[in-house]
């Protein structure tokens, strides 16, 4: 066949020299230079450069051949002359000149171009539809060849811990997961369809009762559900976990180890040392306005309601009376940005749907800012004392009700961060969200309701739903986050029968609902089921973080 090659266009060195090789390839890149012909060959390894001569028969038809034509070259390999060595290549120092060529498939003119940066090969729609060729391209190659290298370490890795690698089905039941299913048509049961699955959540946890432990998959999820810049629209894949007899610290323990060492093996970022930072639910909020906070960004929120409840600002003062709150985002030595960089950002609160956005400059021995006026010396005393405010800094104040107040204010710190150059760099800083509440209460309808997973294990199990208010339970449930990104979560399961039912039963639902709609684990919950806990890190996020040189949170 044609297309046997002795070596890869990625291999040839200076010992190489004076050897007659065989290399296949594309023609990644031409150069005509004084009647000599530069030839880039790539494959799959690298490239190679080839240099055809006028005298050789093959040449016209070298010289007239587009980009992307497949080659196979024989010839001798020489050294370059240090002046034409290329570093930037593996084979940099060495060329082929071409014996003889193979033309194994001509192709046509590209519709993108495949030789440059991302910004000159063409719309997303056009790479989209030759994806193909798009794939051609160093740099998505190379990112691919990435997945695939993390999903061989994370399978050792998890093989290396104990943990056995189980397939789930793929054509299943529809079951609840918080999208919409795909459907597939069944042909022994005409007008019935089978569903696939969201997440082998159901599938892990019947493995888990049936007796199995350490449990992994690289599993594909299906959800009909739109893209969005951290999401594959349609399909993704997870590092499924499941364990028995566990606590979340042991679930912690396990995630934490192979984070850490696939991060550290494949970036030279460095990887904040562990264990993880644990942040509560609400204090998350509070302090980052997002239940997925950036750590690298040095700006920790705070809340002022009460300082501006009896002040003379009565905008402030006046709103938190009727139950909105204030919070205020501390910046460290920004005092000499122009009134420009004030306005501007008031403008961005504005467009997120704030009626303003206040501040105040402590500026040598003067407190200034539009609403420094209304202010006592005591009450200014008060912020600058609630977050260390010294010369130099800047408060900015957003004023809503809870939830509108935390987002916007969450949306602004990481303006701030973006804009002001202080996003730490070349770092991944991981933590977990912790204490998740069990329920909430639904804004329009005032009822309470789950506020995220309801097979989640209450803490204190059924005294906790059966003594405390709801509002104040807390469920075992659990995010991972790294530099913004949610990249899973997860929970001790409630695998108690009992208090699955007293937990539907606070959100309003029968224990016929139970019994229904997950027939599958309340059945198997009947016949002992042992405590067990899981998560699931996203594949596809972790290697869109490694692969991005910054990656800002949005």
């Amino acid at each position: 066949m044609h297309a046997y090659r002795t070596h890869t266009c990625n291999e040839l060195r200076p010992e190489h020299a004076g050897q007659e090789v065989r290399l296949s390839g594309w023609v990644y890149h031409k150069r005509d230079h004084g009647g000599i012909l530069f030839i880039d060959l790539r494959d799959h390894y690298g490239r190679t450069q080839v240099i055809v001569h006028p005298s050789r028969a093959f040449f016209e038809r070298c010289a007239n051949l587009h980009l992307e034509s497949v080659l196979t070259v024989t010839g001798n390999v020489v050294l370059r002359e240090p002046s034409m060595v290329n570093a930037e290549i593996a084979t940099g120092c060495v060329e082929l000149v071409a014996e003889a060529v193979e033309f194994e498939s001509e192709s046509e003119v590209t519709p993108i171009y495949l030789a440059g940066d991302s910004g000159d090969v063409g719309p997303e729609e056009l790479r989209l539809k030759y994806r193909y060729l798009d794939l051609r391209r160093e740099s998505l190659h190379r990112n691919i060849m990435l997945r695939a290298q993390v999903v061989s370490f994370l399978r050792a890795k998890m093989t290396s811990l104990g943990f056995n690698e189980f397939q789930t089905p793929i054509l299943t039941s529809s079951s609840p997961e918080g999208a919409r299913d795909y459907l597939v048509p069944s042909r022994v049961h005409p007008g019935q369809f089978y569903a696939l699955p969201q997440a082998p959540q159901i599938f892990k946890q019947l493995l888990m009762i049936a007796g199995f432990d350490r449990y992994f998959q690289i599993a594909p999820c299906f959800r009909d559900e739109d893209g969005r810049a951290d999401r594959s629209p349609g399909e993704f894949y997870q590092l499924d976990i499941e364990m028995s007899f566990v606590t979340q610290d042991d679930i912690f323990a396990i995630v934490e180890e192979v984070l850490q060492e696939t991060f550290r093996k494949f970036s030279a970022k460095r990887v904040a040392d562990g264990p993880f930072v644990r942040i509560p639910y609400r204090e998350a909020i509070l302090k980052y306005g997002s239940d997925k906070p950036d750590l690298r960004i040095p700006i920790e929120m705070c809340d002022v309601s009460d300082i501006f409840a009896a002040s003379g600002f009565g905008a402030f003062a006046n709103a938190v009376k009727g139950g909105a709150v204030v919070r205020a985002i501390p910046v460290k030595g920004i005092k000499t940005r122009p009134r420009s960089f004030f306005d501007k950002l008031e403008s961005h609160a504005k467009d997120l749907g704030a009626k303003g956005l206040g501040y105040i400059v402590w500026d040598t021995d003067k407190v200034k800012g539009p609403i420094a006026k209304f202010m006592t010396p005591e009450e200014l005393a008060a912020l600058a004392a609630r977050a260390g405010m010294v010369d130099g800094d800047v408060m900015f104040f957003l004023c809503d009700q809870p939830g509108p107040a935390a987002k916007m204010a969450g949306d602004i710190r990481l303006k701030l961060g973006r804009d002001l150059d202080i996003v730490e760099k070349d770092v991944f800083r991981f933590c977990w969200i912790v204490d998740f509440p069990m329920f909430e209460r639904d804004e329009e309808t005032g009822a309470i309701i789950f506020s995220h997973n309801p097979f989640s294990m209450p803490q204190g199990g059924m005294e906790a739903l059966t003594t405390k208010d709801p509002l104040d339970v807390l469920a075992y449930q659990y995010d991972v986050v790294c530099n913004g990104v949610e990249l899973s979560s997860g929970a001790i399961r409630n695998h108690r029968l009992d208090v699955m039912i007293k937990a539907f039963e606070i959100a309003g639902y029968g224990a016929d609902v139970v019994f229904d709609r997950f027939p599958a684990l309340s059945g198997a919950f009947k016949y002992g089921a042992p405590p067990h806990g899981g998560i699931a890190p996203g594949v596809d996020r972790m290697v869109m973080l490694l692969a991005t040189r910054r990656t800002f949170a949005r």
